[in-house]
């Protein structure tokens, strides 16, 4: 077993690197982690740390709550950028109340078992899309909300626009899509390839 006297992200990272190719289920990550915010502490070691922890978001045979890391190497990780100045600036800004459903910090959350609000800096369009890191692109968000809008925007591009993109992006970025989509859906690739 962990070691109590270890934060809650290094026993995450220790119980992944312990199970590489096995899918684990949040209850079990909550309960390794001992805290409610187990969910930030899987995000850091990916974002962070470069831990290739994938989710239902990544691949199609994950169910939601369901997480896999597939290698003990880690990829280019990104540092946190948001200072704390600009952090306490959005949190005073949006009335230190979750800017998607309202929940304010320190009060039971109605959608997290009665917990208590806790609030993040989110981003309004994300890194991986583009956005950046200057205070009109960021907002306070509650736990849940944060974990739900995670890479979403609130203007979702429909298929003609991502085609768009795609046919304007160089071949190997058509290949890293590919690849992307293929590593997604298995099944489905296999059945389409299969057809022609």
């Amino acid at each position: 077993m962990v070691e109590k006297s270890k934060g809650a992200r290094a026993k995450l990272r220790e119980f992944f690197l312990e199970n590489i190719g096995i899918k684990l289920d949040s209850n079990t990550l909550r309960e390794v982690a001992g805290i409610s915010e187990w969910a930030r502490r899987v995000r850091e070691l990916r974002n962070e740390e470069g831990l290739e922890i994938l989710t239902h978001n990544d691949r199609s045979d994950l169910k939601p709550g369901e997480y896999l890391l597939i290698t003990a190497k880690p990829k280019p990780s990104f540092e946190r950028s948001i200072s704390k100045e600009t952090r306490a600036f959005v949190l005073d800004r949006n009335g230190f109340t979750c800017q998607m459903c309202g929940a304010a910090a320190g009060e039971p959350h109605l959608f997290d078992n009665g917990r208590v609000t806790r609030l993040h800096i989110g981003h309004i369009i994300d890194k991986s899309m583009g956005g950046t890191d200057d205070r009109g692109n960021l907002r306070a968000i509650c736990s849940v909300c944060n974990e739900g809008a995670s890479n979403l925007t609130l203007n979702r591009p429909d298929t003609i626009k991502l085609i768009a993109q795609v046919r304007r992006a160089p071949s190997s970025d058509q290949l890293d899509v590919l690849k992307w989509l293929v590593g997604k859906f298995p099944k489905q690739a296999e059945e389409i390839l299969g057809r022609t």
